[in-house]
């Protein structure tokens, strides 16, 4: 039997051998390959965490229609909206309706004087306008009844009716009042004028 390292016999050799292989494999393991594992071991949680986002924007996907239709339907409701509470004055518009309905009920429109806007929050504001008529008492109801059907709000305050003895016509009161109207103070959707 041979010996080495000292009087031992070989197979103690090749046990030291064979002992310190493992440690510099194990080493090598260590340091080479458990760098790979834990690289691949964040790739595919990355891997994962790029289907689950794929995942939601395919559900996201696929409710895009319900969206869109929501968005038109939200559009349709803010264009009501602004019809009823405008945000902006548009007085050559309301001149138009109020003498188109004075010329209907057979008034005469003596004066209507837009006041300046008066801001009541942060949300609207209100316009009012001084206006004078002569005509009948009939007519007068008729009038504010058109007007309660308009689109945008109009309120009348400080409403006070005179006789008018005017011969020759067929009016038979003066009304004055303050009709008051209200403006968005939202900033006006671009392309509109």
């Amino acid at each position: 039997m041979e010996t080495g390292l000292e009087g031992k016999p070989w197979f103690y050799g090749a046990g030291g051998a064979v002992v310190i292989a493992g440690i510099v494999i194990a080493g090598g393991y260590y340091f080479k390959f458990q760098k790979m594992n834990d690289q691949i071991d964040r790739q595919e949680q990355s891997l994962r965490d790029l289907q689950e986002k794929i995942r939601e924007g395919e559900a996201a996907q696929a409710q895009l229609p319900q969206f869109m239709e929501e968005v038109e339907r939200l559009q349709l409701e803010l264009d009501k909206l602004l019809r009823i509470l405008p945000p902006k004055r548009k007085t050559e518009d309301l001149l138009r309706r109020i003498r188109n309905l004075t010329e209907q009920g057979d008034f005469l429109l003596v004066r209507f004087d837009p006041r300046s806007v008066a801001t009541q929050d942060d949300f609207y504001s209100a316009w009012p306008i001084q206006i004078e008529l002569e005509g009948t008492y009939h007519n007068l109801a008729l009038f504010f009844d058109r007007i309660s059907r308009f689109s945008r709000i109009i309120n009348v305050d400080n409403l006070r009716i005179d006789p008018k003895n005017s011969p020759g016509t067929n009016h038979t009161i003066r009304a004055n009042f303050l009709a008051k109207t209200f403006l968005s103070n939202e900033p006006e959707p671009e392309g509109d004028s």
